[in-house]
């Protein structure tokens, strides 16, 4: 047979169908739906293409204006997801009526589209209310970060419950938690944030009190409950509800600033006896003994018989000086076998002279943060990492950052804190004998912090012979280091790194000469 004679009509439906889901399923309903061919027009409105919707990044009218004419109004009875951005939101959901649609994830999100549309004046009322039952919002509200969390609380999050009348799932996230407004429930009545229908939680808090409000009754019906919590040091004289939570079988708690009061989460996880699945992510401060296998058993494990996963990183900071036992990796491992968690690792990071950060985890690692790794740490690949600080008592050599590429294959935030100089395998070579070095690529990176660095390290980054950082967008850097690194910024080898960078955020002031402007024309 003559192949080039093959069409590809001339495929099975079979085949067909195997090639088509391969791509994103909106080109397929673009491509093949009320194109006057029967056959096709039968495949593109298989459930496999209409079932979840992904309108995000896409912003071309016309396409829009074909959907929401020709083909949304074709398979609306198919539609059970949508995933949209608020600017075509309204046209989108109005273009129809979808009686299967249950699940709605919305991006960028900000106050004013709840004050907008989460009322009973908004044209989509009947759509929020009455028929979604799971919704994710991933926020991007700069102008929350400066009001009042029991504002936005008020205003937003317990607003949610009271508004979607059939929500049993809600996942309120940030693409960075630390600018995701928390919520605040101090000092406000026990029937905010209510709901009795409500199964799955996912939500950021401003401190550890506001996880045990949403523990004391209010959301009985709870059986996952995942939270990132911002401070658990709060010194509360709030007596909380301390009665069993029967229901909760999936929990994960993180916090990813420095803790001293660890006691609370045993306290917490003694009120879990049917839990199954638990996830941790903490940082201790303030002890005299490391959390190693031993103390996971004693104040965790004992707690939560039922458990069958779970998912742990926990870091403890430390004066080696304190300790009444030498640090030992071996050690370490040794006790998380002794528990059963064969599957899991630990870093010792000395940070100076007297201080250790100590870290165990299970693996793979599962968690999007990793912070105050140092230049020793296992040959694995973090796969989910996308921010990461770095920290070591000693420098940092090329090749580290060699290994920080391989290791973290989707980082997005970078922060470095190291004053002492980079460190060379080769001590004749200095920076200037950057064509001795290997290229390295970071093809995810948007943020770099090398404000509290040594200017080497800026160095490491900007010099395009050393580094290619084709996304990076945001640099936060000393502007003397910045003046120096760039030769007043006329050096061609770190032009191309900084082409890109729309956000400088400097310790000083920053330059106002022309040659900074040209430098910088993404400012």
């Amino acid at each position: 047979m003559n192949r080039s004679n093959v069409h590809l009509l001339d495929l099975p439906n079979e085949i067909l169908l195997t090639i088509l889901r391969k791509l994103n399923n909106i080109d397929v309903l673009y491509s093949l739906l009320d194109i006057n061919n029967g056959r096709l027009d039968i495949i593109a409105q298989e459930k496999t293409f209409t079932n979840i919707l992904n309108f995000v990044h896409i912003d071309e009218i016309s396409l829009i204006d074909r959907f929401c004419m020709y083909i949304l109004p074709r398979i609306n009875h198919n539609i059970k997801y949508f995933i949209l951005e608020p600017n075509f939101m309204e046209r989108i959901l109005l273009a129809a009526v979808y009686p299967n649609l249950t699940e709605l994830k919305l991006l960028n999100f900000e106050q004013q589209i709840a004050s907008k549309y989460f009322t009973d004046e908004s044209s989509l009322r009947s759509v929020f209310q009455q028929q979604i039952t799971s919704l994710i919002l991933v926020t991007n509200d700069k102008s929350a970060r400066v009001g009042s969390s029991k504002e936005y609380t008020r205003n937003v999050y317990a607003y949610i419950l009271n508004f979607f009348k059939k929500l049993t799932h809600l996942n309120i996230i940030g693409p960075y938690v630390m600018l995701c407004p928390g919520l605040s429930l101090r000092d406000l009545p026990s029937t905010t944030f209510y709901s009795s229908i409500l199964t799955h939680l996912c939500i950021i808090v401003e401190n550890f009190d506001d996880c045990l409000y949403l523990l004391d009754g209010r959301l009985k019906q709870l059986t996952t409950f995942n939270v990132n919590v911002y401070s658990i040091d709060t010194s509360s004289t709030i007596v909380h509800n301390t009665d069993m939570l029967p229901n909760l079988k999936c929990f994960s708690l993180k916090s990813y600033f420095r803790n001293q009061q660890y006691e609370k989460i045993p306290s917490l996880l003694r009120r879990m006896p049917y839990l199954e699945h638990l996830t941790l992510y903490l940082s201790i401060k303030g002890r005299n003994r490391i959390i190693d296998g031993t103390c996971v058993q004693d104040d965790i494990l004992v707690h939560v018989p039922q458990l069958h996963s779970f998912t742990f990183y926990i870091s403890t900071y430390i004066d080696i000086g304190d300790l009444s036992h030498n640090l030992s990796h071996e050690h370490i491992q040794q006790t998380l076998i002794n528990i059963g968690q064969q599957n899991a690792t630990s870093i010792i990071n000395n940070l100076g002279t007297y201080i250790v950060e100590c870290s165990i985890f299970s693996l793979p690692f599962s968690f999007d943060h990793l912070l105050y790794l140092g230049n020793i740490f296992p040959n694995i690949v973090f796969n989910y990492v996308t921010y990461l600080l770095v920290q070591d008592r000693d420098g940092f050599k090329h090749e580290f950052f060699v290994r920080i590429a391989r290791s973290f294959p989707l980082l997005k935030y970078l922060r470095i804190y190291n004053i002492k100089p980079q460190v060379s395998t080769d001590p004749t070579l200095s920076s200037d004998h950057s064509q001795s070095y290997s290229m390295i690529e970071y093809p995810h990176l948007m943020s770099l912090d090398v404000a509290y660095s040594n200017q080497c390290y800026l160095e490491q980054f900007l010099n395009e012979t050393k580094a290619c950082v084709p996304c990076l967008t945001e640099l936060a850097v000393s502007h003397y280091d910045l003046k120096i690194v760039t030769n007043n910024f006329t050096r061609e080898e770190t032009r191309r790194n900084c082409a890109k960078v729309k956000q400088l955020v400097p310790i000083q002031l920053l330059d106002n000469s022309q040659d900074f402007y040209h430098y910088f024309p993404s400012l």
